[in-house]
């Protein structure tokens, strides 16, 4: 089939409503993709924006329902378990953004940068954002599109790495812009600055990064005063302050950016809106995040980006873990190998409650258990649960969402080993792509 009739195939599924027609958008190449688009008036886009979303929840509702048996054949617990095929469902609505508006997506690296499943991300994303000198060198050497790498603060040591592995380097102040922006330009590297917007709804004061007297971003009266300075040596601006949001908390946080920066913008190539956008939740309002970012570019004739990191793998991966004990203590309590102190830290440091598969909350069901790690930490608990049938030691439990921060931030605290990394690949094979030992905790001690 020529590609005229293909696309006018899609267009004809798209007018209908029909399911298939997501399916058909992304098979298309850019260029088809785009004469789609082209041709759509503004109902038919938002009807295709639906048709992506419900797509995309089909594909994780089917994957909930095998992930259980596919955790089975996990031979050792814990392990965090990543399905290939949902973090590119994930992709494919980024990438329908991108189609959209033109936008640069970039995966963020501090949520998620296990480089096993790099390859699905790859022909989705222009690049990686990184917070430093690693992070920037495992984005250039795996996944080897753009670098854009922002730090509170560099060093001169590793300043010299960011600046090698880098396309982008984004400052958090006027002294480390004047200190080494010279050293980017030499080397042909973009420059940015983070500015603080003046606004953010973020209710968890830890992670606010406009909270008051954060340390993230410049804050206006100081940029009002010293940005005209410098202003030739910058190509872009940073904003961040969102965390886990939907697009009307951006349209907010952009409302005080403009008023606080707006003048400012004439002259720059890119404006970055950061992260914390959750772009593929199923009730994210996508229709609103494309005329938020059309409306902008247009007032500024500047590139937008955005850092999306949770957005990529969410609810693409689980977290298998085993009860191995269970004691009582005026109620049962199941010690699992698996600890929110060490594999999920943000289950205490949020805090949340994380789900687990085939359970509610304390006291739905018929048996109530307290799910805690094996730790010393007396706090080491996840939570109450509640489940059909009682829990028999050796029982697994699955605790999803877990792709996202948790393997970047696990820790080996006490000693305890960290989970096994396994991929279920797209051809159904599960591949056990990293295992930890007593070398990696040793190793990393003196």
């Amino acid at each position: 089939m020529g590609a005229g009739l293909i696309i006018e195939e899609a267009l004809k599924y798209i007018s209908a409503k029909d399911a298939r027609a997501a399916a058909m958008y992304h098979a298309l190449n850019d260029r088809n993709r785009r004469r789609v688009l082209g041709a759509l008036d503004g109902k038919g886009l938002k009807s295709l924006t639906r048709l992506v979303m419900k797509a995309r929840s089909k594909v994780f509702r089917e994957a909930e329902e095998r992930t259980p048996g596919v955790a089975e054949g996990i031979v050792r617990t814990p392990a965090y378990l990543i399905d290939e095929s949902l973090i590119e469902e994930n992709m494919r609505v980024l990438r329908y953004v991108k189609d959209r508006t033109g936008c640069r997506i970039l995966h963020a690296l501090k949520a998620y940068a296990s480089f096993a499943t790099f390859g699905v991300m790859t022909p989705y994303l222009d690049g990686v954002c990184a917070s430093g000198a690693n992070e920037a060198r495992l984005g250039r050497e795996e996944f080897g599109k753009e670098v854009h790498t922002f730090g509170a603060a560099y060093t001169e040591k590793d300043v010299r790495a960011v600046l090698r592995y880098s396309d982008c380097v984004i400052f958090n102040s006027f002294h480390q812009l004047g200190r080494y922006g010279e050293a980017a330009r030499r080397l042909g590297r973009q420059i940015g600055l983070r500015v603080n917007p003046g606004h953010a709804e973020v209710q968890t004061a830890m992670y606010n990064p406009c909270a008051p007297r954060s340390r993230l971003g410049v804050v206006h009266d100081e940029f009002e005063r010293r940005f005209p300075a410098v202003a030739g040596q910058v190509q872009g601006l940073h904003f961040h302050a969102m965390c886990e949001q939907n697009s009307d908390v951006l349209q907010r946080i952009l409302k005080s950016f403009e008023r606080l920066y707006g003048r400012y913008l004439k002259g720059l190539r890119w404006v970055n809106f950061g992260g914390g956008h959750h772009i593929t939740r199923d009730d994210y309002d996508l229709e609103r995040l494309i005329g938020i970012i059309d409306a902008f570019k247009a007032r500024y004739g500047v590139e937008v980006y955005l850092e999306p990191g949770e957005a990529s793998v969410y609810h693409a991966g689980v977290l298998v873990s085993t009860v191995v004990d269970i004691v009582r203590n005026e109620m049962e309590i199941a010690i699992l190998d698996t600890s929110a102190e060490t594999h999920m830290p943000d289950v205490l440091l949020m805090p949340y409650r994380p789900h687990v598969m085939g359970s509610a909350e304390a006291g739905v069901k018929k048996h109530t258990y307290r799910l805690a790690g094996p730790s010393c930490l007396a706090g080491d608990v996840v939570g109450d649960y509640s489940f059909d049938e009682r829990l028999p030691r050796g029982a697994r439990l699955l605790f999803t969402d877990m792709a996202l921060y948790s393997i970047v931030k696990s820790t080996t605290f006490n000693g305890i080993g960290l989970p096994d990394i396994a991929v279920l690949r797209k051809d159904g094979r599960v591949e056990v792509v990293r295992r930890f030992g007593y070398g990696d905790y040793r190793n990393r001690l003196s």
